[in-house]
């Protein structure tokens, strides 16, 4: 009897910390239509001619930060382990493979495997766990993209989204509880920015966004596959299974790249703020990642942590991932034998 084939994708990560393989890396991520969604030539001039030539150094400093001689990148490290728990306890009727949608493992080599042991269907789950035309719906593209060569198509489906997953909520949940989050003086879910132009092409109405006054902070039908909506939605049921009250807590958006407007509040500006209406202690969740990685070990912790200390500030606490915590990995497997 034939295996049926499971695909997990991350984002990816430089082959290492080296300013080459950052260049690389940097260049393969913003070159996608789905991630910088701007008409290509611009596009073109505006990732190799002006992003990566600058961002590559300093990115490659900031990687050299969290790298490890041992295990290397975070995100490839906690990937890895995901992986082989999920394999482990899929068993034998399961081929398991990683992948990254950037760089290495490829997702070509990866669907290149499953293609040569006649798996009978494959199922791709891309380990976001919120809905984005630039994550998800990127991986899903370039899974078709590969896949339309191919002679004879298995079954092909794809996990859309996991953003209200109970596993994974608890995970969250019981990971914010290690820190006791009534010992702070607030929280802030922060979540993975995007450009606001994004977001209003995930709105097949072409009128909600533009109407609803507070829209993302209630999902329903019509916006169920708002990145924004999904992202308040997670924070929502992450702070009832902690018992953190709607008043404790914000909901934020970093990692902003280049001058266009992105979803907002901004992470940076929401612990100004709080910096400034005399709060010291900061606990951060951040539910867009299953990983830690740079966006979680070295800007939340080291940038915005120094940010908020010099605004007066005394501590920025970081809530760990999924990471390979046995409740994720349950929730993976439910996922990939759903």
């Amino acid at each position: 009897m034939s295996k049926k084939g499971i695909l997990l994708v991350n984002l990816g990560t430089p082959d290492s910390p080296s300013t080459a393989d950052v260049r690389k890396y940097l260049n393969e991520f913003l070159m996608d239509g789905r991630v910088i969604d701007i008409n290509p030539v611009l596009r073109t001039m505006l990732v190799q001619g002006i992003i990566v030539p600058f961002r590559a150094p300093k990115s490659a400093k900031l990687y050299r930060e969290i790298w490890s001689d041992e295990t290397g990148s975070p995100l490839l490290h906690y990937s890895k382990l995901q992986h082989a728990a999920l394999a482990n306890r899929l068993g034998e009727e399961y081929q398991v493979e990683l992948a990254m949608r950037y760089q290495s493992p490829s997702i070509e080599s990866a669907l290149a495997r499953l293609k040569a042991n006649l798996v009978s269907d494959i199922k791709v789950i891309p380990m976001f766990p919120q809905y984005a035309s630039a994550s998800t719906g990127s991986v899903q593209e370039k899974v078709m993209d590969l896949v339309k060569t191919w002679q004879t198509i298995p079954n092909i489906s794809f996990v859309n989204s996991f953003h209200d997953d109970d596993l994974m909520i608890q995970t969250f949940a019981d990971n914010a509880q290690k820190h006791q989050p009534a010992t702070y003086d607030h929280v802030l879910f922060s979540f993975h920015g995007l450009p606001q132009r994004q977001l209003m092409k995930c709105d097949h109405t072409h009128s909600y966004c533009l109407k609803v006054d507070g829209c993302c902070e209630t999902l329903n039908d019509t916006n169920k596959f708002c990145y924004s909506a999904q992202s308040y939605d997670t924070a929502r049921l992450i702070a009832q299974k902690s018992g953190i009250s709607k008043d404790q807590y914000t909901v934020c958006f970093q990692s902003r790249l280049g001058n266009d407007p992105w979803v907002q509040p901004y992470t940076s500006k929401v612990i100004e703020e709080l910096a400034h209406q005399g709060k010291k202690r900061l606990l951060v969740l951040c539910p867009a990642f299953v990983a830690d990685c740079l966006e979680t070990v070295y800007e939340v912790t080291k940038e915005y942590g120094d940010e908020f200390k010099a605004l007066g500030g005394e501590h920025v606490q970081l809530v760990q991932s999924l990471n390979d915590a046995p409740m994720f990995i349950d929730a993976l497997e439910r996922l990939a034998r759903g």
